[in-house]
């Protein structure tokens, strides 16, 4: 059985990763802008440089601070991950901006499957807020489908532009419900839901000196500032209580300067712990090969710093009390993991503009092992719209739907809602070397 990992310290002593998501042209960018701007993060070099060309209000082009890449400045838009980093007095906070736009959702999933939370903008100015059964528009829908299949542990949604419609109070009213009603039919929890003005900085973060900073939809909204509901957000943690999994990333050979004399020769094998822990004297079982040994020693970053014991989440190396054959890819596990599996079936986000079919051949990377895997069969597909499982002969781009495959070696299996690191791999085309689909193991 595996039981939930023991947190030790206060969350507000982690690191928060968060991203955010939705439509193009929702305010992602512009959030982050005012996030780094009203949490005093950027220098007076970069203000003057995202000042508006001829305004007279000091206001700013504070997408600017995130639009990276000349091609998203010239079109206004995000197209790759653009990660940018602030602190306040009681968290430090690493923020991945997602594009909005359909053809880049893989880089979407890509940083969702890193994220701790996740920030979802919903532009209330695109919608039919007057009405009172609103309709969220297909990215909304599909943003919020990936980021609670990649197990995002906490997701907010942000009504965004809420001072650019007549009714601010109704427009909240009307899409929080439409939002409340969507997740429950999808059986997704949801954190927060929190009326904001990217643009003008409202309830984004709650200042003394400016109280308007909390007045937007007061009437019907009493929540925290999304800045407020951050901070309190819990930092993902490893699954320590099961059995160990670590993937060898690297294997080196200790020359004579590196090591004692009793350690000459040896081969130390550096990677991330994926689930589980690890001490001196633990019997380890080599994937695929089977063969068996024992923990010797455990280094930290340097081979001058051993440690007694690692848990999921660091990276070490691993000496081991006898010289066995063991490569980048391989996995050290404990001998009483589940068997090895070469038929596997997945949870697939399809991200090929090219469909998927029965039959075809990719390479799967899990760990750091690539095999090659075969489609021999696609069960379904989700529908986003009425959230229905429905028959599928083949998965078109940003599909998500249950797939079969047949692995040419059989590896590790831990499902990826258990343990994202063990459960988690991607398929590559074989000829383009494209990120194809991300797979989620069912175990």
């Amino acid at each position: 059985m595996i039981s939930s990992p023991v947190n030790s310290t206060s969350h507000s002593h982690h690191t928060l990763k968060f991203l955010t998501a939705g439509n193009v042209d929702d305010g992602k960018s512009t959030l982050i802008g005012r996030l780094l701007l009203d949490s005093k993060a950027i220098l007076a070099d970069q203000l003057s440089g995202i000042q508006q060309q001829f305004s007279t209000d000091r206001s700013y082009d504070l997408a600017r601070l995130t639009d990276g890449l000349q091609a998203e400045r010239e079109q206004g838009i995000t197209i790759d991950v653009a990660y940018r980093y602030f602190t306040t007095p009681t968290r430090k906070f690493i923020i991945a901006d997602a594009p909005g736009h359909e053809q880049y959702t893989r880089n979407m999933v890509t940083a969702a499957s890193n994220s701790d939370a996740a920030v979802i903008l919903v532009d209330a100015t695109k919608l039919n807020w007057e009405m009172e059964n609103v309709d969220l528009l297909p990215q909304t829908r599909r943003h919020t489908l990936l980021a609670n299949l990649l197990k995002v542990p906490s997701l907010l949604f942000a009504i965004n532009k809420l001072d650019a419609v007549k009714n601010p109070d109704i427009a909240f009213v009307h899409i929080k419900k439409a939002l409340k009603k969507f997740t429950q039919e999808a059986n997704i929890p949801v954190t927060h839901i929190i009326p904001i003005s990217a643009l003008k900085g409202y309830n984004i973060i709650s200042t003394i000196a400016d109280n308007e900073r909390y007045r937007l939809c007061e009437n019907v909204y009493h929540g925290p500032c999304l800045l407020d509901a951050l901070t309190e957000l819990p930092s993902q943690q490893h699954i320590v209580k099961c059995p160990l999994y670590f993937p060898v990333q690297y294997v080196q050979k200790l020359s004579e300067t590196q090591s004692s004399p009793t350690q000459h020769g040896q081969r130390i094998f550096w990677g991330k712990i994926a689930a589980g822990a690890v001490k001196p004297e633990n019997e380890i079982i080599v994937q695929p090969s089977g063969l068996k040994a024992k923990i010797a020693k455990i280094f930290a970053d340097a081979l001058q710093n051993e440690i007694p014991c690692a848990e999921a989440g660091k990276s070490v190396g691993l000496i081991l009390d006898r010289e066995i054959d063991i490569s980048r890819g391989d996995w050290i596990t404990s001998p009483s993991i589940s068997p090895l599996q070469k038929e596997v079936q997945v949870t697939l986000a399809w991200l090929d503009d090219e469909p998927l079919i029965i039959g075809r051949l990719y390479w799967l990377k899990h760990g750091h092992r690539w095999i090659k895997a075969k489609i021999s069969s696609i069960h379904n597909h989700l529908n986003i719209h009425n959230l229905e499982k429905e028959p599928a002969k083949d998965l078109q781009k940003n599909s998500i739907g249950q797939v079969s495959l047949t692995l040419q070696q059989p590896i590790p299996v831990l499902p990826y809602n258990q343990a994202k690191d063990v459960g988690a791999a991607i398929l590559v085309d074989t000829a383009t070397n494209r990120t194809a689909g991300a797979v989620l193991l069912q175990g």
